[in-house]
């Protein structure tokens, strides 16, 4: 029998560390944490905030670690060898990834696009006008169309292309070089921005109004499932991106010390980026003369394309802030990104032992075309804000539930995998773990994908025609579950299970040894 191919690897530690904090730092760290804090008690969300941060988040990120390590595999390639009939979650982890990819692109290019108009303040003295109307050409209502707006096809041509150029040079000299040079740079760069904003007027009224602390609210139930909500949906877990990049790491690994150092890393930036936000938005208050509670536009696209050019447009040296700003969103997106399209091309690879230029191309060209074809038309806001919202808050979701409930309770690889991070880690893990992954994870998860989905069928979502969110919104849904059906019945590579490939503990005996002798 032929010998596998041996797996890529990080070049150590540091490289997956880097690269899984630039996967977790995106653009909703920047622009839906704020909103999302200060709309949910201010100051005191950040009480269960941490607690989802403990209860959940790392025990999520520590599981996926574990799968990926220890089965090392993509996504359909870990629940295959996990559980008989498991790819099928694999790919359906993918095609979430996969549906993801299409609209991020898109967002990139705007970002970019902001980059530039920031030196000339391009968008004049109305700013909501030129990004829905001059820049997004946007219609009137939601709908299918596929009028592509001209302008944006240069700017999300080159998105491609970079990430095209990342994942062909592969896991060491592609997505982990990246993620050494964008996520300092972006840390440089958003903290040159926070100090900036600090030293606006008005600054300490918007910080006031994000950090005062609402006590009241810890007493509401929609506040603690808004903090589970957005530490699941800011940590990059149970869609494949953590398992397909810990499955990369060197069998002599820390992974538990990682997961905590990239959790709490997370979670800083997000908190940064609520300050840097709301000491801007304390500035745009004050020089509008209004009270931060009545603005609008303070999270999401609006935020970021229509109430910053506002502020950018009011202060000064605002081209230099804008840039800053925007070239912040840029790469924190792209190494999110990055992160992404490597879930994907991954499990294309193994499927069909493809190589991995033909992967990159292949995955890089059809999402490329779809992003044109939904998301650069004339509706394609509409369609992004209704895709993110469904694959995220009922896509996502699904996955997590599927993969605690099953790993804890259906194949029972709970002990397993508690061993294998405590054999390689030198933060060890309890029997709290079990509890967590087993009990409480499941049961909020259940709580938010039952709230969320008895309100979008109930109440609809932005007020969108029924029949556009259930082809846009539930179709996505459908899709990815479609998507995954059809990959897992797919033809391809025989999983040979060689012993390169999984991990055996004798494995990392020898390596000790090895560097012993050294």
């Amino acid at each position: 029998m032929a010998k596998a191919t041996k797996r890529e690897q990080w070049s150590g530690q540091t490289g997956f560390l880097l690269a899984a904090i630039g996967s977790a730092v995106g653009l909703g760290n920047i622009w839906r944490f704020p909103g999302v804090a200060y709309e949910n008690g201010g100051g005191a969300f950040l009480i269960p905030y941490l607690v989802a941060l403990l209860t959940a988040g790392i025990p999520i990120l520590f599981l996926d670690y574990a799968l990926g390590h220890r089965y090392q595999g993509s996504a359909p390639t870990v629940f295959r060898r996990l559980f008989r009939g498991g790819e099928a979650l694999g790919w359906f982890q993918v095609a979430i990834s996969f549906v993801i990819m299409c609209y991020y692109g898109v967002i990139l290019a705007w970002a970019a696009s902001f980059t530039i108009f920031s030196v000339n303040e391009a968008w004049g003295d109305d700013p909501t006008a030129f990004f829905l109307g001059d820049y997004l050409e946007l219609a009137d209502e939601p709908g299918l169309s596929l009028d592509v707006v001209g302008h944006l096809l240069l700017p999300l041509l080159l998105v491609w292309l970079a990430v095209m150029f990342v994942m062909v040079l592969g896991v060491q000299n592609g997505v982990e070089k990246a993620n050494k040079l964008f996520l300092p740079l972006l840390v440089v760069l958003f903290a040159i921005l926070v100090v900036r904003a600090l030293f606006l007027d008005g600054a300490m009224e918007g910080l006031n109004a994000l950090f005062t602390p609402d006590f009241g609210q810890l007493t509401n139930t929609d506040v603690w499932l808004a903090a589970y909500g957005q530490i699941f949906f800011s940590l990059s877990i149970a869609f494949g991106i953590m398992i397909t990049y810990s499955s990369y790491l060197r069998r002599k690994s820390d992974l538990a010390s990682t997961g905590l150092v990239a959790g709490f890393a997370n979670s800083s930036f997000e908190i940064l980026a609520g300050i840097g936000v709301f000491a801007t938005l304390g500035f745009m208050a004050a020089q509008s003369g209004v009270g931060v509670n009545e603005l609008e536009g303070i999270t999401g696209p609006i935020l970021s394309f229509v109430t910053f050019p506002q502020i950018i447009s009011m202060m000064p040296g605002g081209p230099i802030f804008g840039v800053l700003f925007f070239g912040s969103l840029v790469l924190a997106g792209f190494t999110s990104m990055v992160s992404i399209t490597q879930v994907v091309v991954a499990a294309v690879q193994e499927k069909f032992d493809l190589g991995r230029a033909a992967a990159s191309a292949l995955i890089v060209g059809v999402c490329g075309t779809i992003s044109i074809l939904l998301f650069a038309t004339t509706t394609g806001l509409y369609t992004l804000d209704t895709v993110d919202k469904y694959i995220n808050e009922i896509g996502i979701i699904t996955s997590a539930i599927l993969m605690t409930v099953i790993v804890a309770w259906g194949v029972r690889k709970l002990p397993e995998l508690r061993a294998h991070l405590n054999r390689v880690s030198v933060f060890q893990v309890g029997m709290w773990w079990h509890w967590l992954i087993a009990v409480v994870v499941p049961i909020m998860l259940l709580v938010m994908l039952g709230s969320t989905g008895y309100s979008l069928l109930i109440d609809g979502y932005e007020g969108y025609p029924t029949w556009y969110l259930n082809l846009m919104g539930w179709g996505a849904v459908g899709f990815a579950i479609i998507f995954a059906l059809v990959f897992t019945a797919l033809p391809g590579r025989r999983d040979r299970r060689h012993e390169d490939e999984l991990f055996d503990p004798d494995d990392l005996r020898e390596e000790e040894e090895r560097e012993e002798v050294r």
